[in-house]
């Protein structure tokens, strides 16, 4: 049994049937959400590496465009470089890490489009984390949103909501003046000032912006709030995926993930502890659809190291 079920039975252990959320019950009914696993032939590299904050009425948001007004606000992605990293890839050619994460996006597609998405709340809205630090969070984000750009009918917005240490832009080699925490700052920054677009035609943007003393409390404002009600809402194929702080040690992630309808756990094979994972989802919300990514899982000689993705409600 691996560390990961455990902490899943050990946590089933807790709650009553009686206390069974809506998400549970539609888990349990679509036996395609449960476990996946998938072996790689080779590691792949993990990638981590005093204004006021003012309120902005709802209309400010709603009647934003995110279009970008000039070239500025485009960037392009290396993608062969990223390529040579192990990362999807976009070319025709077929690896083995795409079809790794293809089976993982589709979990989180069917929770956010399909039967369970009426259970979830914002539920094209997805928390990347992992307990500690360098268990591959966001090189499994990166992954992730290029895998879904892929999509012919879905597009994909990725932002770096870790403020903290935000490894996004360093992953990607990409700069960018003004970011999240800048938008939060100031109402004069609208969100077409922080969306790139990108040479990967369904893929889209936001960097982390300059670090804040009050990164909690901006995470927390009510224009932040305003900001996913938009993202949730806006474009009925838009899935948001938000890099966000390891969830041990610091307070930004629970407060992204109660805005989320999805959260994917990364945890590191042979290195994550039990305990940890477990102090982990303890700290997400009770009706968040939880997922954990085995980041580096060791199977064996012949087939080196590998993904998997397994459901459970939190």
């Amino acid at each position: 049994m691996s560390i990961i079920e455990k902490a899943i039975n050990k946590q089933a252990d807790t709650q009553s049937s009686a206390m069974k959320t809506s998400l549970e019950r539609a888990a349990e009914k679509d036996a395609a959400l449960h476990d996946a696993t998938i072996a790689v032939s080779q590691p792949s590299p993990v990638a981590e590496v005093e204004p006021e904050v003012r309120a902005v009425p709802a209309d400010d948001v709603e009647n934003d465009t995110e279009v970008p007004t000039s070239g500025r606000n485009s960037v392009t992605l290396d993608l062969r470089a990223l390529e040579k990293k192990n990362f999807v890839s976009l070319s025709s050619e077929r690896r083995l890490i795409n079809e790794e994460y293809r089976v993982i996006k589709r979990k989180l597609i069917n929770n956010a489009f399909g039967a369970l998405g009426d259970t979830l709340k914002h539920g094209n809205l997805i928390l990347v984390s992992s307990s500690r630090p360098g268990e591959g969070k966001t090189f499994s984000a990166v992954n992730l949103a290029l895998s879904i750009a892929l999509e012919q009918d879905k597009t994909v917005l990725l932002v770096d909501s870790d403020v903290l240490r935000p490894n996004v832009s360093k992953t990607l080699n990409i700069r960018h003046d003004i970011g999240l925490t800048d938008y939060l700052l100031s109402s004069d920054i609208k969100v077409s000032d922080i969306i790139l677009s990108t040479n990967v035609e369904r893929l889209k943007i936001i960097t982390a912006g300059r670090p804040h003393h009050l990164s909690t409390e901006l995470l927390a404002s009510e224009r932040m709030l305003m900001l996913v009600n938009e993202f949730a809402s806006r474009y009925p194929d838009r899935i948001v995926i938000f890099d966000a702080p390891p969830l041990l040690g610091v307070n930004e992630t629970a407060v992204m993930a109660s805005m989320c309808g999805q959260a994917v756990v990364v945890v590191e094979e042979n290195r994550t502890k039990l305990a940890e994972i477990e102090q982990a989802v303890a700290l997400l919300p009770k009706d968040l659809a939880v997922g954990f990514l085995i980041n580096k899982a060791h199977r064996n000689q012949d087939k080196g190291y590998g993904y998997g993705y397994y459901y459970g409600a939190s």
